[in-house]
């Protein structure tokens, strides 16, 4: 029986994370506009859906596979980087 995690536009964007690793580019998550690619999901502490991560820094799968995190979606939400001196 599919889980509903494995299947839809998460597993699509982490699809093509892996692909673009694969043949050498950037796994790119942030956009022009200002935004980033974070991990959300549940976790046993906090049960609501909460920023578990940003998503080139978090692995959304290893969590969901663990049991550690469930109900994972990617959002994009607004980054600032921060200024280099």
């Amino acid at each position: 029986m599919p889980r509903g995690y494995e299947e839809g536009p998460v597993a699509d964007a982490a699809q093509a994370r892996l692909d673009a690793i694969e043949r050498g580019e950037p796994a790119e998550t942030r956009r022009a506009s200002g935004t980033r690619a974070a991990v959300f999901g549940a976790t046993e502490e906090d049960s609501p859906a909460h920023f578990l991560g940003w998503a080139d820094e978090v692995d959304a799968e290893e969590l969901f596979e663990s049991g550690r995190a469930w109900g994972i979606s990617l959002r994009r939400i607004p980054f600032q980087e921060a200024a280099q001196r």
